[in-house]
């Protein structure tokens, strides 16, 4: 009889650990990471198309996670979106002519604001504004562009 309660127990024990388990994987695969919420300064950039881009996107520099995307909301005087950047503390050397553009990664097209460092001696304070930006590439627009320019190839 023990030794069919020490099994039961150890089992429970294993499926609690592999839930815990998966858990903790959903939370880091969906970038939902409240385990590692550093404090950082805002930076904003202006987009005409973000595409698919969601809060809590990585912000990265040459590859390496700088910040998260904290905020995402409409101009409806410019009609342009504007993305507020949580930067981590601890990068706050960014040049002023830092430009910041959306890519995608991965098979899973998941998108992200990648910035690259200009030469300018001025660094960007907090809630400055990114002056080049480079919206997302949209591939149904690539598409269409493409079978646009093939259908007025055919008509010459």
């Amino acid at each position: 009889m023990f030794h069919s309660k020490a099994i039961e127990i150890a089992v429970g024990v294993f499926v609690a650990a592999g839930l815990g388990a998966l858990f903790i994987l959903a939370i880091k695969v969906s970038n939902l990471s409240a385990f590692s919420d550093e404090a950082g300064y805002p930076l904003q950039a202006r987009f005409d198309n973000i595409g698919g881009l969601k809060v809590q996107a990585p912000v990265t520099m040459a590859g390496v996670r700088i910040g998260r995307v904290d905020k995402i909301s409409f101009d409806d005087e410019t009609f342009e979106a504007v993305v507020t950047l949580k930067v981590y503390d601890q990068y706050d050397q960014l040049p002023k002519d830092t430009s910041a553009s959306i890519f995608t990664s991965g098979l899973l097209g998941e998108q992200y604001v990648s910035l690259e460092a200009g030469g300018d001696m001025d660094n960007l304070q907090p809630n400055d504004q990114f002056m080049i930006t480079q919206s997302a590439l949209v591939l149904e627009e690539m598409i269409g562009q493409f079978l646009f320019k093939a259908a007025e190839g055919g008509t010459e």
